[in-house]
């Protein structure tokens, strides 16, 4: 028992997300006693209503465009109904419908104590659960991530709006939709959304859609939007959303008005604090309230640690597991620490779009000696094969060390040709090496061998 008659385990993680999957796959018949905090469900965003329903979605509306695509490659006709009924079940399927009972078990197979509730700290060693507390004789965690940003837009808080979490478990498809964003989330539910037969509606605030992205990238996917239909609204600020009829009125800077059933919120991530009160633990944030950490230990004060998209560092489910990696390891006392020169990111529109490492502006900010070369995906052996859309290859090279220090690929298997250059960037494999690399033939990476020799002198 811990002083004042509370619990008293080794180390506390407050949410019960990915990080403290991670930090629990190390922490495992250690000995060391560890209590996972959550107030919601266990496994946390990605698997009820973030990565995995969304993608689910994703994937139903990727048949359909094969489908379509089937009449100019393989078939004379093709016909079929969408049935959102199906799609909508086998959504909540992946999702687990919303029920933790199997993550609960896993991490509880790990050796946790799942304790449900608010987490909050009153001290640097110190959890209280409603009217438990609980003491960390050697470290915190926090792993709560993120939730929806809501922008301050006029008549907001009076309108049904979506978020992510409506939008992927949705069990009737609306006829209309206005998403506002166009970044990873935006991107993908409006295209998902629009190939289901829903219009769409896309309000971005910039000059350009996903604009986290290469140019090159926001390009593609222009081009990817005009097919499926998707009108496109772009150095669009909203300033005004009513109840119209059945649905929504969202008003634009410029007076232009839109209407759509659905109204989808996807203008960014904020960190999910839950009245922490950080303060009271010594921990600081940054300007945009995300959780001050040390770049490679992870601690946000001294015993605490932080990980995952509440640090504002990436937000990655495959990020989140690797910190909660590092931080159990240092918390069984090995030497841990995180490198974040060459962490991946993917989205899953069709085309995927996947990065790694620096863009080119940054690294013509940072390098003195850049280099990029750039191919068109959909010209390889493979893209022909394949059939429309193509994409785009993008190489970004420090020629003072020979080592490539970003990439860009959109267009089919994107995803998957990314892991390739991510390992590149992160062992600083050099150019010489990546030059002499064999890639299978016909594949999508064999079109990186055209590309290799130009980084090459």
């Amino acid at each position: 028992m811990a002083p004042g008659g509370g619990d008293a385990f080794d180390v506390i993680c407050i949410g019960a997300g990915t990080v403290s999957e991670g930090m629990a796959s190390e922490l495992k018949g250690t000995g060391i006693s560890f209590a996972v905090v959550e107030r919601e469900l266990v496994g946390g965003e990605c698997p009820y209503w973030g990565c995995i329903p969304s993608k689910t979605l994703l994937r139903s509306a990727e048949v359909l465009a094969e489908a379509e695509r089937a009449r100019e490659l393989a078939a004379s006709r093709v016909e079929w109904d969408v049935d959102f009924t199906k799609i909508a079940r086998r959504t909540h399927y992946i999702a687990r419908d919303e029920d933790d009972t199997k993550a609960t078990e896993a991490l509880e197979d790990q050796g946790a104590t799942i304790i449900r509730g608010d987490g909050r700290l009153t001290d640097a060693h110190t959890v209280m659960v409603g009217d438990r507390q609980l003491t960390a004789r050697r470290g915190i965690v926090i792993g709560t991530g993120t939730s929806a940003a809501i922008p301050p837009i006029e008549g907001i808080d009076s309108v049904p709006y979506w978020t992510n979490r409506e939008a992927t478990l949705v069990r009737q498809l609306p006829r209309s939709m206005v998403v506002l964003g166009s970044g990873p989330i935006g991107a993908e539910l409006s295209q998902a959304f629009a190939r289901f037969g829903c219009t769409v509606h896309v309000v971005e605030a910039v000059d350009r859609l996903i604009p986290g992205e290469e140019e090159e990238a926001s390009d593609e996917l222009a081009k990817a939007f005009e097919e499926d239909g998707i009108r496109v609204h772009l150095s669009a600020r909203a300033v005004a959303v009513e109840s119209a009829g059945d649905g929504i009125q969202l008003r634009l800077e410029s007076g232009e008005t839109l209407t759509g059933e659905r109204l989808l919120v996807a203008a960014g991530r904020r960190p999910k604090l839950n009245g922490l009160d950080l303060g009271a633990a010594g921990i600081a944030t940054t300007e945009k309230g995300w959780i001050k950490v040390d770049d490679q230990t992870l601690l946000a004060a001294p015993g605490i640690w932080a990980g995952g998209d509440v640090t504002g560092i990436g937000a990655f489910t495959h990020l989140a597991w690797y910190h909660g990696k590092v931080i159990g390891r240092q918390l069984t006392g090995k030497e841990a620490v995180a490198d974040h020169r060459a962490i991946p990111r993917v989205t899953f529109t069709d085309p995927e779009i996947a990065s790694v490492g620096l863009s080119e502006a940054n690294a013509r900010k940072q390098l003195s000696n850049v280099r990029v070369v750039c191919a068109d995906s959909g010209n390889g052996t493979r893209g022909y094969i394949n059939g429309p859309p193509g994409g785009v290859i993008k190489l970004v090279a420090d020629m003072e060390r020979k080592v490539l220090v970003g990439a860009l690929v959109v267009g089919p298997r994107a995803g998957e040709m990314i892991a390739e250059l991510t390992l590149a960037i992160r062992a600083l494999i050099s150019l010489a090496v990546l030059e002499d690399t064999l890639h299978a033939f016909p594949t999508f990476s064999r079109d990186l061998d055209g590309l290799f020799p130009q980084l090459v002198d």
